[in-house]
C-alpha cells in the first residue's frame, strides 16, 4: 500500500512500493516498511500510541512522524523527557503553576500540555515518571483536564499523547514499580521499534545518508566504505542503535584525510576479537561432505560451479548490493565485480552509491 500526501494528509492507493525513507526515518528493511505502514495507520487517529525500543531507535523521530501526518499538524508537537527532569520540577513543567505556588515562582507559567493544546505531546522516558505524576497524567488521559501546580481552575486540554520508553513497562507494572492502570490506557496502541542489529540490511542505507549529511557539512564528496570495512560494521552489535551509526559517519568524515573509510577509520571496538565473525569459515567436516566418484571428476569444473553458485546465494542475501555480497564472500569489491563479469553475472550496471 502507498499513499498520496496532501497538506500533510494521508490517502491511500493501491501499488505496493518498497520504501528506503518516510518522513525523516530511513531504512527498507521488513521491519522498517511494517512501521512505515503502521505509522500511516495510526498517525489520523487520537489513540495514545506507547513506543518502545532501546534507546537510539529514533523513538522521537516516529512520534514527529505521526504527528506530521495527523489532523493535528498545525498545532504543536512537545516532547517532553521525563527523565532528564527532576520531578520536583516536572509536574511544573507538565501542567504549569501559578504565581506564589512555591518559592521562584514569581510569575504564572503554563505548562506543556498547555502549549500542546490541540496538538501532540510525546512522552518519553515515560518509565521515569514519578508514581504522583503517575496519577495525574491518568487524569489527564481520561478527564483531559488538569491544575496547574498551586491552581484551583480545571483547565480542560484536547491533546493527543504519544509516550516512549526503553523499559519493559508491562513487566514494571506487574512488578508494582509502574502503575498498572496508567500502562493499559498508554498502551492501547504498541508499536516497537527494533534495534539496529536487528535489521542490518538497513545499515549500508544509513551509512548513504549519513555520509551524504556530514560530507556535505564539510564541503567534500561522500566518502566510499571499502568492502572489507563494511564487514566489520556489518558485524558489530551497535548497542547505541542509529545514533551510534550516525556518531561513527560523523567522526569519520571529520577524521578522514582521503576518499574511502577503511579499516584503520573505525575505532579499536569494530576491529576487536570480539567483533570478529567466523560465518566466512568453512565447517571443519566441510570436506567429508564431498566425496569422490569411483570415475572421478573435473576438479576445476566442480570448484567453477560451486563458486557461481555461492556468487549467485550472495548476491540473493544482500539483495543485489554488490559491496554486501562481497564481504559475505570475504572478498573485496574489486575482486568480486571481476569474478561477476568473467561469469557473465554482471549483467546490471554497477551502481554508482559508494555502497553498492
Amino acid at each position: 500500500m502507498t499513499y498520496n500526501v496532501n497538506n500533510g494528509r494521508i490517502s491511500a492507493m493501491s501499488t505496493c512500493v518498497k520504501r528506503k525513507s518516510f518522513h525523516k526515518l530511513i531504512g527498507e528493511s521488513q521491519a522498517m516498511q511494517e512501521l512505515y505502514n503502521m505509522i500511516e495507520k495510526v498517525s489520523d487517529s487520537d489513540t495514545t500510541v506507547l513506543l518502545d525500543g532501546e534507546s537510539g531507535t529514533g523513538k522521537e523521530l516516529v512520534a514527529k512522524a505521526i504527528h506530521h501526518y495527523s489532523r493535528r499538524n498545525t498545532k504543536n508537537f512537545v516532547p517532553v523527557n521525563c527523565g532528564a527532569i527532576p520531578k520536583d520540577l516536572l509536574e511544573s513543567e507538565l501542567f504549569g503553576h501559578e504565581k506564589g505556588a512555591f518559592t521562584g515562582a514569581v510569575t504564572t507559567r503554563v505548562g506543556r500540555f498547555e502549549l500542546a493544546d490541540g496538538g501532540t505531546i510525546l512522552l518519553d522516558e515515560i518509565g521515569e515518571l514519578h508514581p504522583s505524576l503517575q496519577v495525574k497524567l491518568l487524569r489527564v488521559l481520561q478527564e483531559k483536564e488538569f491544575e496547574r501546580v498551586g491552581g484551583t481552575k480545571t483547565i480542560k486540554v484536547d491533546v493527543r499523547i504519544l509516550a516512549a520508553t526503553n523499559k519493559n513497562l508491562e513487566v514494571a507494572a506487574k512488578d508494582g514499580d509502574f502503575r498498572e492502570d496508567l500502562f493499559y490506557r498508554l498502551n492501547v496502541i504498541p508499536l516497537h521499534l527494533p534495534p539496529l542489529r536487528a535489521k542490518k540490511e538497513d545499515i549500508p542505507v544509513l551509512l548513504e545518508h549519513f555520509m551524504n549529511v556530514f560530507c556535505q557539512k564539510k564541503g567534500v564528496k561522500p566518502l566510499k566504505v571499502s568492502a572489507e570495512t563494511l564487514q566489520y560494521i556489518l558485524n558489530y552489535d551497535w548497542p547505541g542503535n542509529v545514533r551510534e551509526l550516525e556518531a561513527l559517519v560523523e567522526r569519520v568524515v571529520v577524521l578522514s584525510d582521503g576518499d574511502e573509510v577503511g579499516i584503520a577509520n573505525l575505532p579499536a571496538r569494530f576491529t576487536s576479537n570480539a567483533n570478529k565473525t567466523s560465518s566466512h569459515n568453512m565447517p571443519k567436516d566441510i570436506a567429508a561432505l564431498i566425496k569422490l566418484p569411483p570415475e572421478g571428476l573435473d576438479l576445476n569444473a566442480m570448484l567453477e560451479s560451486v563458486e557461481k553458485n555461492l556468487i549467485l546465494q550472495a548476491m540473493e542475501l544482500a539483495a543485489g548490493v554488490k559491496s554486501k555480497a562481497a564481504a559475505l564472500l570475504g572478498l573485496n569489491r574489486t575482486t568480486f565485480l571481476e569474478k561477476l563479469k568473467k561469469r557473465g553475472l554482471d549483467a546490471k550496471a554497477a551502481d554508482p552509491s559508494p555502497f553498492q
